[in-house]
């Protein structure tokens, strides 16, 4: 399972009443944080979750909305004893801002190790989860920024019946539900011969500060969980989003729609957008599962067998 908190839904400045830009996901025992907006550290406390188990930290675009909470983040990290190295991962030029901000946050207890995108996509294993791939695709917005993908594969189940049929010695299965081969006395096990076919696993795509683009469509297809970015919820500002590299709700709308999402989470509200629940309405007419993201709003993403 995976749990998913949006910490932060605000663009551009924090409001009494919304954070700035994040996102943070549990995954078995380790968290990840995508960016780390003035506030995140506060909407952390507030949710009751801890930052010491945040191992990977995501950053779209550098943007202070969506990195300025970072100094104080790193600090309270180091506060609560952490040591284990802390992996980042963004844009060209990540080390280079990350280490101009860290001049306020010295001495850390723990190395960060750096990771910067260049290609239009890239994918890379989660750290210590074989299971989980971390997946990265470029947007279109004013300066380099990237959204980002997380999916959790899951194996097909044991076959018990096939497993004693073919008389393979029962010390063996485990090491075989575990993807390793296995000889004895010149006869060759492998996975396959008591694995079902893959399961379906658990997708969460997120992005925000583009225009829509197809690499979106793509990366987003068959989510469980989509969150995207919609700035604009009234009538009227479509010029206004295609100015400053935005999204309106609709468009927003219309990618889940094209790929086929299971549910989309509106996120990065303009400050002129008090109440998005208003424009709703129309928008569910494009895709039916839209919902407004709330600052603290969660949920947990549960394998299809596993759901209430």
């Amino acid at each position: 399972m995976i749990d998913v908190c949006l910490l932060g839904t605000g663009g551009m400045m924090p409001l009494p009443y919304r954070y700035l830009t994040s996102l943070i996901v549990r995954i078995g025992g380790s968290s990840l944080l995508i960016d780390c907006g003035e506030g995140t550290q506060v909407a952390l406390r507030k949710k009751g979750w801890s930052p010491k188990p945040i191992d990977v930290m995501l950053f779209t675009h550098f943007h202070a909305d969506h990195i300025s909470g970072l100094p104080g983040m790193l600090l309270t990290m180091g506060n609560a004893d952490r040591t284990e190295p802390l992996l980042m991962i963004g844009p060209k030029g990540l080390e280079r801002v990350v280490k101009s901000l860290l001049v306020i946050a010295p001495e850390l207890p723990f190395p960060i190790l750096f990771k910067e995108l260049s290609d239009p996509e890239e994918s890379f294993p989660y750290p210590g989860q074989e299971d989980v791939t971390l997946h990265a695709f470029k947007v279109k917005h004013n300066v380099p920024c990237y959204g980002y993908g997380i999916t959790m594969s899951r194996k097909g189940k044991f076959d018990l019946a096939a497993a004693e049929s073919l008389k393979i010695p029962r010390q063996y299965w485990n090491k075989l539900q575990h993807g390793e081969t296995v000889e004895e006395n010149g006869t060759l096990y492998t996975p396959d011969m008591v694995m079902g076919a893959p399961r379906k696993g658990l997708k969460l795509v997120y992005t925000t500060d583009t225009r829509p683009c197809d690499a979106i469509a793509s990366a987003a297809k068959d989510a469980d969980l989509f969150i995207c970015e919609g700035m604009y919820g009234e009538p009227g500002m479509e010029e206004k989003a295609k100015d400053h590299k935005h999204m309106t709700f609709a468009e927003a709308a219309q990618l889940a729609k094209e790929a086929e999402v299971r549910e989309m989470w509106l996120t990065h509200y303009s400050p002129s957008l008090v109440k998005p629940d208003p424009f709703l309405p129309e928008v569910r007419t494009i895709f039916e599962n839209t919902k407004a993201g709330k600052d603290g709003k969660s949920v947990t993403l549960r394998f299809e067998e596993e759901e209430d």
